[in-house]
């Protein structure tokens, strides 16, 4: 859901703008370990030990060796070789998803970004759609303020370009659909204007998996239902912004197409086709827009108990899971099944559609890195109701406390949790429902 513009939390240590080399002999698959070792949860401590010598250095030592090696990362983007520009880039996606970098990049964010719009511009398609993931990784680094705002109006139209462009690879256009996506949901959410042209845009390209005027679903091209996938998770992330006026109007205009679209031949893009379905039908009883159809509930039903021995069974295993929880979710009106995501000593709860389409956004350009994220990015936390990052003692962080004790202080953020979740999902949907009044006095922009 969106949040208010973010200034500059601080403005770090001054920094080389381009960046500075590191040693030339390390390969780059142990540059990024070195880096994600030296942002692991030891660094957090006051000293570490010196690996050569045995000694201990101080903290300070530490983080410059490490934003030494950060800044070789960024300086390989610039590099001739479109191999070295593709470790690289490699190199920083799995540093962004993993570890919170706000001040570093605050300093190098246009240096970052006209590399990755070089890389977006002229790489390959491998290298486009890394590109196009650092790209939200960075966006969701810095928080979603005004710096996520200005890159993601620097590169909307190149991002744009790439997806609408037919002859483009099917990997980099998937990744530009979740990047404008996910980068529209962080920087520029209260902007109506871009919101409902993201959403245009995302719209005109799974829109060619709808039935033609005869209802019959088009035959799919190779690739294009896990682009058509990707398009449609983007859609669906920013749909839960929309003010009430313009969620009437998506109701309306794609609830029939979209339940056609259940019996496509592609297990995934179905799954994809029926959590969305389950999001909009959740949305629109929030507005009293949304009549139960017997139609949709006995598709879904099927759906639920498929058993065509031409699926695979690993696919038919995984589509009766999910739409067994739609199902029931549309079918009898009831309640979401709750998810619980434990994270350190936290929990963040998955009540709703809404919320899973949140989490799993998140996640799939995060991946395992999500749990840092929820625990010390303060957008996120801000996204899920969290509060402030927990400033622990200094003991519990270096795990020099008993079993016991752990234990007993799990239970306790275990508790404090449960009773912060019962307010917080009553806040969650008063906010969304506020902020999309606020929105809908924009009806005339969007």
């Amino acid at each position: 859901m969106p949040r208010s513009k973010k200034g500059k939390r601080g403005s770090g240590k001054p920094g080389v703008r381009n960046g500075v080399k590191g040693e030339m002999g390390a390969s780059d698959d142990e540059l990024t370990s070195d880096v994600l070792s030296h942002y692991s949860s030891n660094s957090e401590t006051a000293s570490v030990m010196d690996e050569g010598t045995g000694e201990q250095v101080d903290e300070q030592t530490a983080q410059e060796q490490t934003e030494d090696k950060l800044k070789q990362c960024i300086d390989n983007l610039m590099d001739k070789s479109s191999k070295t520009r593709l470790a690289g880039l490699e190199s920083l996606r799995q540093v962004f998803s993993s570890r919170l970098l706000y001040d570093f990049l605050t300093e190098r964010r246009l240096t970052v970004s006209d590399c990755l719009e070089r890389s977006l511009k002229k790489g390959s398609g491998e290298e486009q759609a890394v590109a196009a993931t650092v790209f939200t990784l960075l966006c969701i680094q810095l928080g979603g303020g005004d710096e996520a705002e200005e890159g993601f109006k620097m590169l909307r139209p190149i991002l744009t370009a790439i997806l609408i462009d037919n002859s483009a690879s099917i990997a980099a256009r998937q990744s530009c659909a979740r990047a404008l996506g996910m980068c529209c949901y962080v920087s520029t959410a209260e902007e109506g204007e871009d919101l409902v042209k993201s959403l245009a845009l995302l719209e005109s390209v799974f829109m060619a998996s709808y039935p033609n005027r005869e209802g019959v679903l088009p035959t799919p091209k190779p690739g294009s239902p896990g682009l058509h996938c990707s398009a449609l998770q983007a859609w669906s992330l920013l749909v839960t912004l929309c003010p009430a006026s313009r969620l009437t109007v998506l109701l309306d205009l794609h609830l029939p197409k979209l339940q056609a679209c259940l019996q496509s031949s592609d297990v995934n893009y179905r799954i994809a086709v029926g959590e969305t379905i389950a999001l909009l039908v959740e949305l629109g009883r929030d507005i009293e827009e949304v009549e139960d159809s017997d139609s949709l509930c006995e598709c879904l039903k099927s759906l639920a108990t498929d058993g065509n021995k031409h699926r695979a069974k690993n696919d038919r295993r995984k589509q009766r899971s999910i739409f067994r929880e739609v199902s029931i979710t549309l079918r009898y009106n009831e309640d979401f099944t709750e998810e619980r995501i434990r994270f350190g000593v936290e929990s963040v709860y998955i009540d709703s559609w809404m919320r899973r389409r949140i989490y799993d956004a998140f996640k799939e350009i995060q991946e395992s890195g999500v749990s840092h994220h929820l625990q010390f990015n303060p957008l996120l936390r801000d996204i899920f109701g969290l509060g402030p990052p927990l400033i622990l003692d200094a003991a519990v962080k270096a795990n020099k406390i008993s079993r016991f004790e752990k234990v007993n202080v799990a239970l306790l953020f275990s508790s404090l949790s449960c009773i912060h979740h019962l307010f917080n999902s009553a806040a969650f949907k008063a906010r969304t429902k506020q902020r999309a009044k606020v929105r809908d006095k924009r009806a005339d922009v969007m």
